[in-house]
């Protein structure tokens, strides 16, 4: 039985329509949305890092310097605070939530700052080792948290940049995709450094 010119025609009609609809970004959403959770993670990770480095910093600084009880607490506390603080994949989208979760990152910075600060006071705690390799992976760490969190910014940049453009924008309405929230940086780090002699 020969196949009717109808046939051939709507079949490929139906191939054409198929290429345009594989080829037009049906997918880019899901895989930009897929690279921002994966770089999300990888902050997670580094802010996990640090706050598994923190107790043995607390207790090497504690045995130098225990008159410094106020500076070690208030590291305990920020990094408690900033280890119940979370934020999964879905919460992303929410501004308030990411916000929420730098500003614990934040105080856990400040107190960790200070207490390198103090160290400054004990020449034999800068001297000790277990002290100088901590705050050597403290560092590292943060340089990690530094570049995790700038590759998360791109990959909510690219994603948002399609769910907010056409024909990115059309799938985002099907999808019920939404901008993802990024970091800010504080306030305060925008200010000019006062510098006096």
């Amino acid at each position: 039985m020969p196949i009717s010119f109808t046939r051939i025609r709507a079949l490929f009609a139906a191939l054409v329509l198929g290429g345009l609809v594989a080829g037009c970004g049906v997918n880019t959403i899901p895989t930009l949305d897929e690279h921002v959770k994966s770089q999300w993670s990888e902050v997670q990770n580094q802010y996990q890092r640090r706050a598994e480095l923190i107790p043995n910093l607390v207790e090497t600084v504690k045995g130098f310097a225990a008159q410094e009880r106020e500076t070690l607490t208030a590291v305990v506390e920020a990094r408690a605070k900033a280890t119940q603080i979370t934020l999964n994949v879905d919460q992303l989208s929410d501004p308030e939530a990411l916000k929420r979760f730098q500003d614990a990152q934040q105080q856990l910075s400040g107190a960790l700052g200070r207490l390198l600060a103090v160290s400054e006071n004990y020449p034999e705690l800068k001297s000790n080792q277990n002290f100088l390799a901590l705050q050597s992976q403290l560092e590292g760490t943060e340089n990690r948290i530094a570049v995790s969190r700038r590759d998360y910014i791109q990959a909510v940049q690219a994603y948002n940049t399609e769910v907010r453009t056409f024909p990115g924008r059309l799938w985002a309405w099907i999808y019920g995709a939404q901008p993802k929230a990024t970091f800010e940086t504080a306030s305060e780090n925008q200010a000019a450094p006062k510098v006096s002699f």
